[in-house]
């Protein structure tokens, strides 16, 4: 039989899981200082983190300028499926002991097809995850799946509704904060509808987000984490002008996005978009050219430069390509 003092404990912890965290305070950040925060997640989340200006390296630093420093651990996947998160939790979240788990999953569930997860394995599959963590006193916060294309009413996206529905319901039962993704990303393209064959959000496969897409990412997160509009249009100001923010798709190869701002990004999006373009073909092109300036200098020069220095001199000569691009 067990002890009162031991019903006592087990009926205070289910209280303080069924906690209401839904709703922070205006202005309270529910995350404190010091905090360890896992982003449980698929490549969408691995780019967050890995790639200039992802979501989950906006929502760190945004976090800090609101006076809140956390303890990021990364746990993105690409690839992965609710199925492939189940069978990780332990090895990439439980056993790192975060006090925050954000969860971002369903897209590929979707996507994939026959090897996704159908809808009612999946939420088993998210009510395991959720069980597990919060047994161990972990707090979730619960993302939507971002849409599966930008075409809203495609074939992909009308799969992806219903299990977005079940988050957004399970999330209201169980009192976690919701970020909800897809709807901010709806929002956004229906507000500024893209041309035919271009992309408001997204690189050129219409699911992985790019500077912009991260950028909503990361607000939306931030404000289900009680981050105000204020407060998030300040942040997105500073990360527009962040060198090396943009996040831009096959030209990381090229270390491209590590030179440029999110403002730049856009604006050689919109010509790319003018000209039937790619921005990594856009962007590539650019790089070329600075090259052959950079080349034509030393061509001029007895004096081989090292290595570095050109790759120095080349990115320099890049940047000036863009700024006069861009002004």
């Amino acid at each position: 039989m067990k002890s009162p003092a031991s019903i006592l404990a087990a009926g205070l912890l289910a209280a303080l899981l069924q906690f209401n965290f839904s709703a922070p305070a205006d202005g309270q950040i529910i995350v404190k200082p010091g905090e360890k925060i896992a982003f449980m997640g698929d490549s969408i989340t691995f780019q967050g983190w890995e790639v200039a200006g992802g979501y989950v390296q906006l929502v760190t630093a945004g976090l800090q300028s609101l006076g809140v420093k956390i303890v990021p651990i990364p746990a993105g996947v690409g690839g992965n499926t609710s199925a492939n998160m189940l069978a990780r939790l332990d090895s990439d979240v439980l056993s790192k002991k975060p006090d925050w788990m954000t969860l971002s999953c369903g897209v590929n569930d979707v996507w994939h097809g026959r090897d996704g997860v159908a809808l009612d394995p999946y939420e088993k599959n998210i009510t395991s995850i959720v069980d597990q963590a919060q047994a161990a006193g972990i707090k979730v916060v619960i993302l939507t799946a971002t849409p599966i294309g930008e075409d809203l009413n495609n074939s992909a996206n009308k799969l992806l509704a219903p299990y977005n529905d079940f988050l957004r319901k399970f999330a209201a039962d169980r009192h976690l904060p919701l970020a909800d993704e897809n709807q901010a990303f709806q929002d956004a393209i229906k507000a500024d509808p893209p041309a035919p064959g271009t992309r408001l959000l997204t690189h050129d496969d219409g699911v992985h987000p790019d500077s912009s897409g991260h950028i909503v990412m990361a607000k939306t997160l931030l404000a289900a984490l009680g981050a105000t509009p204020d407060q998030l249009a300040k942040l997105e100001n500073e990360w527009l002008d962040t060198p090396g923010s943009a996040n831009i798709g096959a030209t990381l190869a090229f270390h491209v996005g590590d030179l440029l701002t999110v403002r730049q990004y856009r604006a050689i999006k919109a010509m790319a978009n003018a000209q039937k373009a790619t921005v990594d073909v856009l962007c590539v092109n650019l790089f070329y050219q600075a090259m052959l300036d950079t080349a034509k200098v030393h061509n001029s020069d007895p004096t081989s430069p090292r290595e570095s220095q050109f790759e120095n001199e080349m990115q320099g000569a890049f940047r000036a390509r863009v700024a006069a691009l861009v002004k």
